[in-house]
């Protein structure tokens, strides 16, 4: 049997991680400023992780759901302080997709719609509804293109609230930085409008925090910059550093019901395991500050350095923390080709023409620098 080709790769093999950086089967090292998509979010291999997931797997992998979880509490409570929902439910699942898939059918559930509003250049995942809700025709098969979604420009609050006022619109979904879009930031006055229009016309506003979330733009959720709170949350990605889980944060004036949703690996115990201890890392070495205070200082220094024409072909440096997008008045493909093949950094990308920046949040200064000097050396 062969691998059914759907993934352009580059010929690398990465065989072990540590920290930022990565190592491939011929022994070559390299910085990661993409985080294999943003999941790594405490840094590979880290020991705290390593040692709950090997602790964890050699007690017990998995049960179901059938039976208590203790794991499963620990992990809640633990989520609901790091990130200030303490009052909000907490459902697992195994993706970010998922997550998505589970929010949009309980809002339904909660107000007996079916219209949803996403954003133009959204991307929320690759499966029913979720990749419906992504506004890219390429990857919505027929069998998903439903009609439930209507997608809308952001920031563009008129145009939104003109929907919601028909009174038929189940949900508004929406990353609070654009991640697959670009890196591309929703402001707090759209926002703030967008969740008063949802609240007086009973629509379900969902934050889509898969990417942008768990620390990443130097809040716990991007949102927390925006001044709203949404009625549910979508994680994923960063939640486990690299194992696949997701959930969803559900505001308390949602009753759960049995049997309503479910999942037959979501919230197992090596992964609870493994996202307590991402938890306990993120807390204990300080790593939303940490994001926070690296990625302004990459941002900072990047925008200094277009400005001053130091960097060749830079139109925009935007973002926050350690999510960022480098905008180039040139296809993206040979600078970003050209870091790996030849300065051995990884970075990620969006559209045709920006370099996207995911790293693990334990970046530090001195790596945020060997970045920019790879850079000038590509630009040059």
């Amino acid at each position: 049997m062969e691998l059914f080709d759907v993934y352009p790769l580059f010929d690398i093999a990465i065989e072990r991680g540590q920290g930022c950086r990565v190592w491939d089967d011929k022994g070559q090292e390299y910085l990661d400023l993409y985080g294999g998509h943003a999941v790594i979010s405490v840094g590979h291999a880290h020991p705290h992780y390593v040692e709950a997931i090997a602790s964890q797997v050699g007690k017990l992998g998995f049960y179901s759901n059938s039976v208590q979880n203790p794991l499963q509490k620990e992990l809640a409570h633990g989520l609901g302080k790091a990130c200030g929902y303490e009052d909000y439910q907490l459902f697992l699942i195994n993706s970010g997709a998922e997550a998505n898939e589970n929010a949009l059918k309980l809002a339904s559930f909660y107000n007996g719609r079916t219209r949803v509003l996403s954003a133009e250049k959204a991307f929320h995942g690759r499966t029913s509804l979720a990749v419906e809700a992504t506004a890219n025709p390429k990857i919505i098969a027929p069998i998903n293109a439903n009609g439930h979604v209507t997608y809308l420009p952001i920031n563009d609050i008129d145009a939104w609230k003109a929907e919601i006022e028909k009174d038929d619109v189940c949900a508004v979904i929406i990353e609070c930085i654009q991640g697959v879009g670009g890196i591309r930031m929703i402001e707090a006055d759209f926002l703030q409008q967008l969740k008063a229009a949802c609240e007086a016309h009973n629509t379900v506003l969902i934050c889509d925090e898969i990417q942008c979330g768990y620390g990443r733009s130097g809040k716990f959720f991007a949102h927390q910059w925006l001044g709203v709170k949404p009625d549910m949350i979508t994680v994923a990605k960063g939640i486990c550093n690299g194992y696949p889980m997701g959930g969803v944060l559900i505001s308390p004036k949602f009753k759960p019901i049995y049997g309503q949703l479910g999942t037959t690996f979501g919230g197992n115990h090596l992964g609870c395991a493994g996202a307590i201890a991402v938890l306990d890392i993120i807390e204990s070495e300080g790593l939303v500050e940490n994001a926070n205070k690296v990625g302004t200082y990459l941002i900072d220094t990047l925008t200094a350095e277009m400005k001053a024409g130091n960097l060749p072909h830079v139109i925009d440096v935007r973002g926050r923390g350690l999510m960022i997008g480098i905008e180039l008045d040139i296809p993206y493909k040979e600078p970003r080709t050209r870091l790996i093949q030849e300065e051995h950094c990884f970075t990620g990308c969006a559209g045709t023409n920006t370099i996207r920046l995911l790293p693990p949040l334990c970046l530090t200064m001195e790596e945020a620098d060997e970045f920019i000097a790879k850079f000038k050396k590509v630009l040059a």
